[in-house]
C-alpha cells in the first residue's frame, strides 16, 4: 500500500537519479571540453584523475555514450515522478518541449563543426545540450501532470449508448429489408432493418422532414408491389406516393399470377380520376354496415365528436344519416344508393323528408325520435339534432366530389384473387378536411372488404394517417395478420395522433403495432419510444483531483439504449426502433438505431425516368355540372315518387306528416 514513507523514499530516489544524470552531463562536458577548462583555469589533478578511472568504465569510449547514459538516468527519473494532474493541460502543451529539447539535445554536437575558436564553440555545445536537456525535463514534468480523460471527448454519452444490431439479411415472400449502417463504439457497421412480419402492423413516425417517406414508405410500396401484394396507398400530398406505385406496377407485372389494375381516386383532377361509390349498395349487407358508413364521415367532418361519442347530439345525426342511407339502399334497390344523393336528401324539407323515410320499416328505429319532436312541434330539439347533420354534410356538395362519387368504374375488394388492384387516393393539404371525411369513408369499406379469408396478400399504406378518420383501426390491426393484411402507418408524432383519435385510441394504436421506425420526435412520443427500447449495460467513469493525489473510479451501469433525447436529436435518414420476428424466423437483436442507406443517385435518376400517371378520361366542366344537377333532379323525383305513393295508398295515409 502507500504510504507517506514509501512516497518519500521514491522521492528520495528519483532526485538521486536525476542528480547522477546532471553529474554524467557535467562529467561528458568536462571530458569532451577539457581543452576549453583548462585554458579558463578549471582543471584540477583530483579531477583528471577521477576521469580517468571513469575512463576505465567505458563511459567515455564514445562521444555519444556518456550523454545517452546521462539522458536515460533523467528519462528513468521522469518515469517515477508524480506531477499534480491538470486538466486543462493539452498533450500538444507536452509534446513541443519534449520533441524540440530531444532535437536540440541529440543535435548539439554539429556545433564542433562550426569555424569558431574551441572555447567558443565548447561554450555554444553546452548551452545547446543543456538547453535540450532542460527542454526534456520540462516536457517529461508535465508529461507526469497530464490527465488522460475520456469523457472530456465524449460529451453526450453517445459511444455507451450503441449497441449490437442484427447485421443478417433475412428475407421471406412478405418482407421489407432496409440496408443501414451503425456505431458500435467507435466502430460503423453495416446491418439490416428486417420487417419480416410486416402483418404485425408497422408504425412510422417523424417530424416533417425526418425522412418517414423517402426512406421507409417508398421502400414498402416498391418491396412489396415486387413481391405481388395488392396495395391500397392514401397519398396525402397527391401524387408523390402514387406516382411511385404506378411505375413500380409497370415493372413488376411479373410477380402477379393475375395482372392487378390501377386505380387513382383524385377530386382535384377529375381527367385523371376513376370513378367509384363507396356506398356501393351491393357491399352492404345490413343496416350495421350503413351505420359504420354514417359514422365514418360524420366523425370525420367533425373531429371534435371523436370524443364526445355517446351524447345525444352526436349520436342522433349519425343515426340520422344512417336512416337515409339504409333508406336509398332500399328503395329500387339502391340505384340512388351514393353519398350525393345522400348529401341531396338531407335537404328536403322536414314534413316530406320524415313521411318519405317513414315508407321504410326498417328505420323506424332510428328516425322515430325526430319524427317525435317534429309531431309535438319541438323544433329547437329536431333543429339540434338534424341540422349539425344538414350543415356539415352540405360541406360535401360540389360538382367535382358529386362526379367521383355518384357512380363505380371498379370495387373496393383490392385483394379479390380474380381481380387484384392497386388502389391510390390523394388529399390535398388545403382541402384535407373535407376530403379527408371522404377518403375516410373509402378507406372505411376498403378494410371492410379485404379483412377477410381466402383473399390475396395486401398492404394498406397510409402516408399522414391523423389526416384521416378510420373507425376500427384497433381492430384492423388486431385481427389482420391471419388474413395477410399489411398495414403501415405513417405518423408524424403522438400528439397529433392523440389530438385527432382522442387518448384512448391512440394509446392503442401506440401499443398494438409490432413493428415500429421513428425519425426524429419529440415530447411524450420520444420518451414513449425510449422506454420500449430498455436499457443496456454502459460504462462510467469518475475521476477527482485533488492537491496531493488524483483518483480515477470506473463502475458499470444499467442505463436507457436510447434515451429521449437521441431520439429528440436524430439527423434525416436516421431512425431507431423495433421489429417483430415470426416463429420460423427469430430475430435476437430486434432493437436499431441506425441510418438507412439510400442510394440518392439512383433513385433520383430512377425518379427522372417515371412516367406519369395516365388520363383516365377526357371531361368538361359542362358534363360535370350536368351530373350535379342530374341528382338533384333525381332526389327530386325519388320525393315525388314516394309522396305520391304515400297519398295514393290508403295503408300508408298514417305515415303522412303534416
Amino acid at each position: 500500500m502507500q504510504t507517506g514513507e514509501s512516497t518519500e523514499g521514491l522521492r528520495k530516489i528519483i532526485d538521486l537519479t536525476r542528480k547522477l544524470s546532471i553529474g554524467v552531463l557535467c562529467l561528458h562536458f568536462y571530458y569532451y571540453c577539457y581543452h576549453s577548462f583548462d585554458k579558463w583555469g578549471l582543471t584540477h589533478d583530483i579531477g583528471e584523475r577521477l576521469l580517468l578511472n571513469i575512463r576505465n568504465t567505458g563511459l567515455f569510449s564514445a562521444f555519444h555514450i556518456s550523454k545517452a547514459f546521462a539522458l536515460g538516468l533523467l528519462l528513468i527519473s521522469l518515469i517515477g515522478a508524480k506531477g499534480k494532474k491538470d486538466d486543462k493541460l493539452k498533450l500538444t502543451q507536452v509534446l513541443w518541449p519534449l520533441i524540440c529539447g530531444a532535437i536540440i539535445y541529440g543535435t548539439s554536437h554539429i556545433t564542433f563543426y562550426l569555424t569558431f575558436t574551441e572555447e567558443r564553440l565548447s561554450i555554444i555545445y553546452m548551452t545547446l545540450t543543456a538547453l535540450g536537456y532542460s527542454l526534456i525535463l520540462m516536457g517529461g514534468s508535465l508529461l507526469s501532470r497530464l490527465l488522460k480523460n475520456q469523457q472530456n471527448q465524449e460529451v453526450f454519452n453517445y459511444l455507451n449508448e450503441t449497441f449490437p444490431q442484427e447485421e443478417r439479411y433475412l428475407d421471406n415472400e412478405y418482407s421489407v429489408n432496409l440496408p443501414a449502417r451503425y456505431r458500435l463504439k467507435s466502430k460503423i457497421r453495416n446491418s439490416w432493418i428486417n420487417i419480416i412480419n410486416p402483418f404485425r402492423a408497422l408504425l412510422v413516425a417523424g417530424t416533417p422532414g425526418s425522412g418517414k417517406s423517402y426512406f421507409v414508405i417508398r421502400h414498402v410500396i416498391t418491396q412489396h408491389i415486387s413481391k405481388g401484394f395488392s396495395m391500397f396507398v392514401y397519398d396525402f400530398k397527391y401524387d408523390d406516393l402514387s406516382r411511385i406505385a404506378y411505375n413500380t406496377l409497370q415493372k413488376n407485372f411479373s410477380a402477379y399470377s393475375i395482372k392487378p389494375e390501377f386505380y387513382t381516386i383524385n377530386f382535384d383532377r377529375l381527367s385523371h380520376t376513376h370513378r367509384c361509390n363507396p356506398l356501393e349498395p351491393d357491399a352492404m349487407l345490413d343496416i350495421t354496415d350503413a351505420s359504420e358508413a354514417a359514422r365514418t364521415i360524420m366523425l370525420g367532418l367533425n373531429r371534435e365528436w371523436i370524443r364526445k361519442q355517446g351524447d345525444f347530439f352526436v349520436e342522433s345525426p349519425i343515426n340520422f344519416l344512417t336512416a337515409i342511407i339504409w333508406f336509398l339502399k332500399k328503395h329500387r334497390r339502391g340505384r340512388y344508393c351514393t353519398l350525393p344523393h345522400v348529401i341531396e336528401l338531407m335537404q328536403v324539407e322536414y314534413e316530406k323528408l320524415f313521411t318519405v323515410l317513414r315508407t321504410e320499416p326498417e328505420i323506424e328505429v332510428l328516425i322515430n325520435p325526430f319524427v317525435s319532436a317534429l309531431v309535438k312541434k319541438a323544433f329547437d330539439q329536431l333543429e339540434g339534432q338534424v341540422a349539425s347533420a344538414k350543415v356539415t354534410m352540405a360541406r360535401l356538395s360540389s360538382p367535382q366530389l358529386y362526379f367521383v362519387l355518384s357512380e363505380s368504374e371498379f370495387t373496393l375488394d383490392l385483394n379479390n384473387p380474380d381481380a387484384p388492384k392497386i388502389i391510390c387516393m390523394g388529399n390535398n393539404p388545403q382541402k384535407q378536411q373535407v376530403y379527408g371525411a371522404v377518403l375516410s369513408l373509402y378507406i372505411s369499406r376498403i378494410v371492410k372488404l379485404v379483412n377477410k379469408k381466402g383473399k390475396l396478400k395486401s398492404s394498406l399504406v397510409f402516408d399522414e394517417f391523423p389526416t384521416i378518420y378510420f373507425n376500427g383501426i384497433d381492430n384492423l390491426i388486431a385481427t389482420a395478420r391471419s388474413n395477410m393484411v399489411a398495414t403501415c402507418l405513417g405518423v408524424q408524432d403522438y400528439s397529433q395522433l392523440k389530438k385527432d383519435y382522442g387518448r384512448e385510441q391512440a394509446e392503442v394504436i401506440m401499443n398494438t403495432v409490432g413493428n415500429f421506425i421513428s425519425g426524429q420526435v419529440l415530447g411524450d412520443t420520444a420518451k414513449q419510444l425510449s422506454e420500449r427500447f430498455g436499457r443496456i449495460i454502459q460504462n462510467r467513469e469518475s475521476i477527482s483531483i485533488n492537491s496531493s493525489e488524483t483518483s480515477v473510479s470506473k463502475s458499470t451501469q444499467l442505463d436507457q439504449a436510447v434515451p429521449p433525447s437521441t431520439i429528440s436529436s436524430l439527423s434525416s435518414g436516421e431512425f431507431v426502433g423495433m421489429v417483430a420476428d415470426t416463429p420460423d424466423q427469430k430475430i435476437g437483436l430486434k432493437a436499431f438505431h441506425s441510418e438507412i442507406i439510400n442510394d440518392h443517385a439512383a433513385l433520383k435518376k430512377e425518379e427522372e425516368c417515371y412516367k406519369a400517371i395516365p388520363k383516365v378520361r377526357d371531361i368538361s366542366s359542362e358534363e360535370v355540372e350536368g351530373n350535379y344537377r342530374r341528382i338533384k333532379l333525381d332526389v327530386e323525383e325519388i320525393v315525388r315518387m314516394e309522396m305520391e305513393r304515400v297519398f295514393d295508398t290508403p295503408e300508408l295515409g298514417h305515415l303522412i306528416l303534416r
